[in-house]
């Protein structure tokens, strides 16, 4: 066994190399899609599509005819974690050499892959509760935890180490975080405000009980100060002439604020059609990324004499 172990762990990268990185890649990809899938899910009402768990039905593993279109979007949601399990398992083991060297994206990997069996076993729940709508919530913000995790991995697999990139000051840095917090505060309110709405993932699913105007506008205000957080960062990088990596999140953040938020306010004022409620979700994603992305990027940048 021992002989075993060593063999294959000779074949395992020794470096940061292209394997490592499409896998990080895919691992965000995926992750975003999953989001995306989880969305239809709930907007075609396919929630209840496989109604036992672990299996699609008492008898069956997988979906069946008899189960139609809600049972085949039902099932390809769950067959997709289990692929995005294998994509954080072989990252983790691509990896392994790089433990010491590279821990910090060791350990991401690794709280990728832990965190994905968690998502299954609250997706279990959340069907065996008839699609409660918190723990529908809670179900979301695993995965918008993983594409945070995700976005990490990817930066730290293509991005320049911190001793290369430019000086970043305090005020940039302290921005770009609440800039990464206020979208955390935003997509955990957005939860809130879809678990009130007509979009239950089942026409018997039970609401959260929250007025539903109060609380979209209650979502609305963390969504003003990150545009007006983001732009400021924006100026703040162009007068200091910053053409490196930061700026260049920013002005994603800033593109995936804007997007996000004229989705929103369109998707309020013309009903919830579904089209735009799934792009609300693909777009919550986008933004957990970027946010992310900016706040890493600061934060790892060396610090300004």
């Amino acid at each position: 066994m021992t002989t075993l172990y060593r063999s294959l762990k000779a074949k395992l990268p020794t470096t940061v190399n292209n394997t490592v990185r499409r896998l990080t890649i895919a691992s965000l990809i995926g992750q975003i899609v999953l989001v995306g899938t989880g969305g239809a899910v709930r907007l075609t009402s396919s929630g209840l599509g496989c109604p036992t768990w672990p299996k699609c039905t008492s008898g069956s593993l997988v979906n069946t005819p008899e189960m139609g279109i809600h049972g085949i979007i039902e099932f390809g949601n769950r067959t997709l974690t289990f692929a995005l399990a294998i994509v954080a398992l072989a990252m983790l083991l691509s990896l392994l050499n790089l433990r010491k060297e590279r821990a910090d994206m060791f350990w991401l990997s690794f709280g990728l892959l832990a965190s994905i069996p968690a998502q299954g076993i609250i997706g279990g729940i959340t069907v065996l509760s008839n699609l409660n709508p918190w723990v529908v919530g809670l179900h979301f913000l695993v995965s918008a935890t993983l594409v945070v995790f995700s976005m990490l991995l990817v930066n730290r697999a293509y991005g320049r180490p911190p001793e290369t990139q430019q000086a970043v000051r305090s005020t940039l840095r302290q921005l770009s975080v609440a800039a990464a917090v206020l979208v955390y505060i935003t997509v955990i309110l957005g939860v809130m405000v879809t678990g009130s709405g007509p979009h239950a993932g089942d026409a018997k699913a039970p609401r959260n009980g929250l007025d539903p105007e109060l609380i979209t506008r209650v979502h609305a205000l963390p969504v003003y100060l990150l545009v007006a957080c983001t732009l400021l960062l924006l100026v703040l990088c162009w007068r200091r002439g910053r053409g490196d990596l930061l700026r260049s999140a920013i002005i994603w953040l800033l593109l995936a604020v804007v997007l996000q938020a004229i989705i929103g306010f369109t998707q309020y004022f013309t009903g919830l059609p579904i089209v735009l409620v799934g792009l609300h979700m693909l777009g919550a994603a986008a933004l957990l990324a970027a946010g992310t992305n900016v706040a890493d990027i600061a934060l790892r940048s060396r610090r300004s004499a």
